[in-house]
């Protein structure tokens, strides 16, 4: 059997994620906060765990991962594994309609847990079956992007048939067709979309637009009240923007540039502090007039604030997702696929999208969702016109040794 190189954590991945577990984007709740695409919370005995085993990869065959019969013609089912408070429910709080749809147009019934608190956790808890060739009892899971690439790495994601998703094949968002980590989408759609943009209180800037990071590092009137995010792909994403280069495609001197260019409002005090989601307080105070900022944030503290605006910057902004993913040795593919291509559907989407209020990645859906609700269908952090998707970006795949290196300097440079 072909071997593969065991992958562990470092102890720069460790204190990212140490980040997370106090105020970054694993510590966001759904819906009230936007929970974001970093590496999660996880309890340090948690953390100590995953870090010290390596992790061996499954054999790979033809470019797919293990293979595994598919009970789904002789058994009506489905398991989904998904984040909190990320599917649309009943005024009653029993009921998901559109699963509940699914089921009486299909027959097949969908067990449906909520069991994924944060990445790091939810891995380790399906890593054992994984790594073992078994079957981890569920057939679709939601993962953030970083996370769906390493088990696609590590052969631990079916492929899927594209002749099962006619809908989610035609109805895919252009920006989110072909990421680095799965090109043209053979193993993974995606669940949403998360911007990060720039975030201003009007108030507090004296109805001055900030609209770059050029100004959030160079704007005199900004001294001392500027925030930028404690995760590195937004922070420093963000920035390689602003100086010219390509998130996709930059080097290591690119980031280095980045990291120098933060660092100099680090030393002259512009930047007030590198935060988790709780910058949304002291944006909301005028203690932070601006800050790089998720939009599931802004689209919230907009509905109680009318002086929280924001901007997306001429150089483009960052987007992750969050992802649909059938896991190797699943027992129900085809039924999975069936409900992948359900929620791209335009009526569906636009019911999910109106419930979750992120990033819908289903192209055409706007007219439907008009129908639902007017203003959120002419939300663009909820539905990006083209000219706006058009300034998307999104941080490239890293090697564990670049990851290392990287979260290194970042930690040093927000003194983590």
């Amino acid at each position: 059997m072909e071997q593969y190189e065991p992958e562990s954590l470092s102890a720069a991945q460790l204190a990212a994620m140490g980040r997370s577990l106090t105020n970054g984007r694993g510590a966001l709740t759904r819906r009230s906060l936007l929970r974001a695409s970093g590496v999660g919370a996880l309890t340090v005995g948690g953390l100590a765990t995953l870090s010290a085993c390596g992790i061996p990869a499954a054999k790979k065959e033809n470019g797919t991962g293990p293979s595994n019969a598919d009970h789904s013609a002789r058994e009506k089912e489905v398991d989904f594994s998904n984040w909190t408070q990320y599917m649309d429910i009943s005024d009653d709080k029993k009921h998901h309609p559109t699963l509940d749809e699914f089921t009486r147009r299909t027959g097949i019934q969908v067990k449906y847990t909520e069991d994924i608190n944060d990445n790091v956790e939810f891995f380790g808890k399906i890593k054992p079956q994984l790594a073992a060739g078994q079957d981890t009892g569920r057939d679709l899971v939601v993962l953030t992007d970083w996370l769906a690439a390493r088990l696609i790495r590590l052969g631990w994601a079916q492929q899927l048939d594209p002749a099962h998703l006619p809908h989610a094949y035609a109805n895919l968002a252009p920006q989110f067709r072909s990421p680095d980590w799965d090109p043209g989408r053979a193993y993974s759609y995606p669940w949403t979309g998360i911007p990060t943009v720039i975030a201003y209180n009007s108030k507090a800037t004296g109805g001055k637009k900030v609209d770059s990071i050029t100004q959030l590092l160079d704007d005199p009137t900004l001294k001392g009240r500027v925030g930028f995010l404690s995760e590195m792909r937004d922070s420093v994403g963000m920035t390689l923007l602003d100086l010219g280069k390509d998130p996709a495609k930059f080097t290591d001197a690119d980031f280095d540039a980045a990291i120098g260019r933060l660092q100099k409002g680090v030393d002259s005090k512009q930047i007030r502090r590198f935060t988790g989601n709780d910058y949304t307080g002291d944006l909301v105070k005028g203690d932070l007039a601006a800050c790089v900022a998720w939009g599931g944030d802004v689209t919230q503290l907009r509905a109680d604030n009318p002086d929280i605006k924001y901007a997306i910057p001429a150089a483009g902004y960052m987007t992750s997702s969050d992802n649909l993913l059938v896991p190797a040795k699943a027992r129900h593919q085809g039924n999975a696929e069936k409900l992948i291509d359900y929620y791209y559907e335009l009526p569906v989407a636009a019911k999910l999208a109106a419930f979750i209020n992120y990033q819908c990645p289903v192209d055409g859906v706007r007219d439907e969702l008009a129908k639902i609700d007017p203003a959120l269908a002419a939300n663009e952090l909820i539905l990006p016109d083209k000219a706006m998707a058009a300034k998307s970006h999104s941080f490239r795949s890293l090697s564990e040794a670049e990851e290392t290196a990287y979260e290194q300097k970042f930690s040093r440079l927000i003194g983590a």
